[in-house]
């Protein structure tokens, strides 16, 4: 909403020495967006004034039309300013706004009397975007006959202003209008409000134009007023032009015009009808199936049965709180002359509901003023008000006359009340704000008070101690969004000030701490943070284009997706059922950006739909629910298991001066696996897969022990190129993704301190000759079983295929550590548990002991 405070500070007495800042400062204060404030005019300095043209030449030999002007400036007709223009917009005796020398136009433009086109231009005509009023460069500004020549045209159009842009929050429609920010501006400054809406409204009656609400649900106020005899010339004086431009919007034409003026000016949006366009009563029903109308924009839009539509005899004419219709749309002349004109207006003013209307708007990609105001919520008590504005402002700038009918239909409403402890805003800040302030301020929103502050407390005197602990308050009709005791303590809060709020730290109850799963959670994350991954948090919603570009089959598990009703973007409207999709983006984003040695992780859940989920029942918030109730929202929601996942590309180690760096690969992705896994006490088992979107050749399927089950837990290795060329990513790309609860389960009470033996250890080296197929986990998991207890680490340091060992062969060499911790072992104990391990492994795969 962007509010000028020359227009503001005619319903509010802001000291004149407020500038928009200090204003500014005042409602951000009091809980409100504001994001900037504009300077209009900033670097403007005259003579600016009205001109008359009194003479054109039009010159010639030039590509363009160009016209040596006679213009009077108030120094006399017989001393006129000879000026060369471009345009012909303009004709002898219209009046325009002329810059002299000496003068400065927003910009740093500087005015002086020059040769051109062969004469001297003593100064410029101008228009509108050259005075910084507006984008409009086509032509001239013309101002009205009745504008005096020679006037200061810098004070006429307004041009010098402060204009406040602020961004309204959905909790607070009636900021939307100047007079919702009039309030706000008078209780920040403590002065009175002349309220705008205060207006004395014409009695309904019967004689009004006949109106028919067919679904008072949708719409609870409809005030119709007719009127006619409009002057068929009638333009919107300067003031309002302009207070609708610095407003952010563009003139029109008259009854547009000020249609929106009101809009803006109480916050009730309007639209006025052509009366020889609209062919019998107006009418408020829900649309019908396959019924078309084409709005204001030209779009010819098919209804939905759940849109709110305004009609007349030949079916709709307007999308109820969105946009009106082309066919009854006000006719300005253009084409067709003055006759064409409309001269007999009837003024709408309506009450829709919020939610019919925001879907709506919503559904047919058609956001408007009027949508905007009543999504947020729109004071239902101000329609009469508004209408009664309009039709004033219609008979005082274009002469029209007001016909005596006045339709109002109304659904009765009883004003809503709500019931809290006066000390409620004290327990909700923790400050004792005292019962006398917290009815002072619900009275500066607009509430009516009651209960055990007595009509003395409510004009500042001395209260009685004794009374109910219980106020009953009524909240005004422009804030819907006050419906419980919290809102009404929000409300003190804030214009008691945000800042003198104490800062104290909560005091947790004693026995709560961190579950298991949430202590895992932040040492996976420490423990990768430290292993050189960065971690980066990814939205959780993915679209099928991505799944595609992964390479996934029609059939995968992982394109089943739980489907959002209300997603943020049509391309994206289901939930992720894994992490690589935002991980990805992410490392396909810094790579572009010059980032080219990345390693990134993320943990976080996935959404994976059982098939059973049920539509979640809606509960009310005035008791706690149910086991019952609580059980079937819990069956509404898809399993969320927790993943981790790692990317990598470029250089896991950079080239120095220490020697030559090397890039990240396969091995890189399954120990970050290895790392994730030893935060939980738990031993990955490794195999080769297949799994896409992983290279089938460079795939390791992750597995874990639970129950003495193994269990597929993840992947690791390097992602196919396909899928690298379709995501856009760097070649060799690799990847990890793990079930972290599946790992949290198979470590369940594994994490233990470790045992320090203060006896030497001894070290065993073995060599084992195996297949090239047989994978060297099995053979790890083989040297473990037989080697027993003595056993304390295990580690593959090389591995070597050649002639020697014939085709098809390779040599895994091993390096065992036997430790006992009551004694130091003999050697010969060493090489029985070495010797054991051998066999074992010999056993299971088949070994041969190198050099045996």
């Amino acid at each position: 909403m962007r509010a000028p405070l020359s227009w503001l500070r005619e319903y509010v007495e802001v000291p004149a020495s407020e500038s928009g800042r200090d204003v500014a400062a005042r409602l951000i204060a009091a809980g409100l967006e504001v994001e900037t404030v504009e300077q209009t005019g900033a670097g403007l300095t005259g003579p600016l004034v009205v001109g008359r043209v009194l003479a054109i030449e039009e010159l010639t030999g030039f590509k363009k039309p160009i016209r040596y002007c006679q213009v009077d400036v108030g120094r006399g007709p017989e001393a006129p300013q000879n000026i060369v223009c471009g345009a012909t917009n303009f004709a002898v005796g219209d009046n325009v706004v002329v810059v002299l020398p000496g003068a400065v136009l927003p910009g740093g433009f500087e005015i002086s009397a020059r040769k051109t086109y062969g004469h001297v231009s003593e100064g410029m005509i101008c228009s509108e975007r050259e005075l910084g009023m507006g984008e409009d460069h086509d032509g001239i500004m013309v101002l009205p006959p009745e504008a005096e020549v020679g006037a200061d045209a810098i004070e006429l159009l307004e041009l010098v202003d402060e204009v406040l842009d602020i961004a309204v929050t959905p909790d607070r429609g009636y900021c939307l209008s100047m007079r919702g920010l009039a309030r706000e501006t008078a209780t920040a400054y403590g002065v009175p409000l002349r309220d705008p809406a205060l207006l004395d409204v014409a009695t309904p009656n019967a004689h009004g134009y006949p109106v028919e609400v067919a679904d008072p649900l949708g719409c609870d106020r409809f005030t119709a007023r007719t009127v006619s005899g409009l002057r068929p010339g009638a333009v919107s004086p300067i003031w309002l032009r302009r207070r609708l431009q610095k407003a952010g919007m563009r003139p029109v034409s008259l009854p547009v015009d000020i249609t929106n003026y009101v809009m803006l000016e109480l916050g009730q949006p309007l639209h006025a009808y052509d009366r020889h366009r609209v062919e019998g009563p107006i009418g408020v029903r829900a649309a019908r199936s396959g019924e078309k109308l084409t709005t204001l924009d030209g779009v010819a839009r098919v209804l939905d049965p759940e849109d709110l539509v305004i009609t007349d005899d030949r079916g709709p004419i307007g999308l109820a709180g969105v946009m009106g219709g082309a066919n009854t749309d006000i006719a300005d002349g253009e084409g067709g002359g003055e006759a064409q004109r409309t001269t007999d207006v009837v003024i709408e003013a309506a009450h829709f509901d919020q939610v019919r209307v925001a879907r709506t708007a919503r559904r047919h990609k058609l956001s408007s003023e009027a949508s905007r105001r009543f999504e947020r919520g729109v004071d239902p008590e101000a329609a009469a008000a508004a209408a009664q504005r309009s039709v004033d402002l219609l008979v005082l700038l274009a002469g029209g006359t007001v016909e005596p009918g006045v339709t109002e239909i109304r659904t009765p409403s009883g004003p809503r009340t709500v019931r809290m402890a006066a000390d409620h805003p004290d327990r909700v800040a923790g400050v004792g704000y005292g019962r006398e302030t917290v009815v002072r301020r619900l009275q500066q929103v607009g509430c009516d008070v009651y209960g055990d502050i007595g009509p003395s407390a409510l004009e500042g005197g001395e209260r009685s101690t004794e009374g109910p602990e219980e106020l009953t308050v009524t909240v005004p009709s422009w804030r819907p969004d006050l419906s419980d005791p919290n809102d009404l303590a929000e409300e003190v809060i804030r214009l008691e000030g945000y800042e003198n709020l104490p800062s104290t730290l909560p005091r947790p109850l004693p026995g709560r701490g961190l579950t298991e799963r949430q202590r895992l959670h932040r040492r996976v994350g420490r423990a990768l943070a430290g292993a050189g991954y960065v971690e980066a948090l990814s939205y959780p919603f993915v679209g099928e284009a991505v799944f595609d570009q992964l390479g996934l089959e029609p059939g995968d598990a992982r394109r089943r997706t739980v489907q959002l009703v209300n997603p943020l973007s049509d391309e994206e409207p289901g939930l992720r059922t894994t992490l690589l999709p935002g991980l990805l983006g992410a490392l396909r984003r810094n790579d572009g950006r010059g980032s080219h040695d990345l390693a990134l992780f993320e943990t976080g859940l996935v959404f994976l739909p059982t098939g059973t989920e049920t539509v979640a029942e809606r509960l009310p918030v005035t008791q706690r629910p149910t086991d019952e109730q609580v059980a079937s929202l819990d069956g509404a929601l898809p399993e969320q298991p927790r993943h981790v996942a790692v990317v990598l590309a470029g250089a896991r180690e950079r080239a120095g001066w220490w020697g030559g760096g090397r890039p990240a690969d396969w091995a890189d992705a399954i120990e970050a696996a290895r790392t994730v896994a030893a935060e939980a006490g738990v031993e990955l088992t490794l195999e080769s897969g297949r799994y896409v979107p992983w290279h089938p050749g460079r795939c390791a399927a992750l597995h874990v022990e639970i129950d003495g089950d193994r269990t597929l837990a993840g992947h690791a290795g390097e992602l196919h190129p396909r899928a690298l060329k379709a995501l856009g990513l760097p070649p060799r790309t690799c990847a990890m993704e793990l079930d972290l609860d599946l790992v949290e389960r198979a470590g369940a009470g594994a994490l233990r301190a470790p045992h320090v033996s203060t006896f030497p250890v001894a070290t065993q080296d073995v060599a084992l000759v195996v297949d090239a197929a047989v994978p060297a986990a099995e053979v790890e998991s083989a040297l473990r079983a037989g080697a027993g207890e003595l056993l304390e680490s295990l580690r593959l340091f090389d591995v070597f295929t050649g002639e020697q060992l014939g085709a098809g062969r390779k040599s895994l060499a091993y390096a065992l550590r036997f430790r006992a911790f009551d004694r130091t072992l003999k050697a010969e104990e060493a090489s029985s548990a070495r010797d054991a391990a051998v066999a074992e492994a010999v056993e299971r795969t088949g070994a041969v002991l190198r050099g045996a």
